[in-house]
């Protein structure tokens, strides 16, 4: 359900924020109150038909977000169509390069993915930690 993706991914940002920037592009709504609707949406968003819409419907889902930059895919729904998003999707992209792709989401989104990609990269950084013994 989405509300245990968003909560999951808001651990990995409390918990990463240090070593990693955090983005959420919003694309277009997955599941439009006056579209295809879904029971495990806490929010009522009919679809965008400007960006003024859009605008809008981020602020709402921006309350409930973890506390990372959120940005606004365009009309046009280029990000979404460069990426794949279909409607969650999750990559890590280091200068200019993708480190990870997450699959498509609903099915595809695995925080757990996400998380495992996340440990090794700061294994990287801060190096192995020692054990007491």
């Amino acid at each position: 359900p989405f509300m245990a993706r968003m909560s999951a991914f808001h651990r990995l940002v409390t918990k990463y924020q240090r070593d990693v920037d955090f983005l959420i592009i919003y694309i277009e709504e997955a599941h439009p109150s006056d579209g295809w609707v879904t029971t495990d949406s806490p929010y009522s968003i009919p679809q965008h038909r400007s960006l003024e819409d859009r605008v809008s419907a981020a602020q709402v889902l921006q309350q409930g977000a973890p506390s990372c930059s959120l940005v606004l895919d365009t009309m046009a729904n280029s990000s979404s169509s460069a990426y794949g998003a279909y409607f969650e999707r999750l990559y890590v992209i280091q200068n200019g390069t993708i480190m990870y792709q997450g699959g498509r989401g609903p099915d595809g989104y695995q925080v757990s993915e996400l998380r495992t990609w996340l440990e090794h990269y700061e294994e990287q950084l801060h190096g192995a930690q020692p054990r007491r013994v």
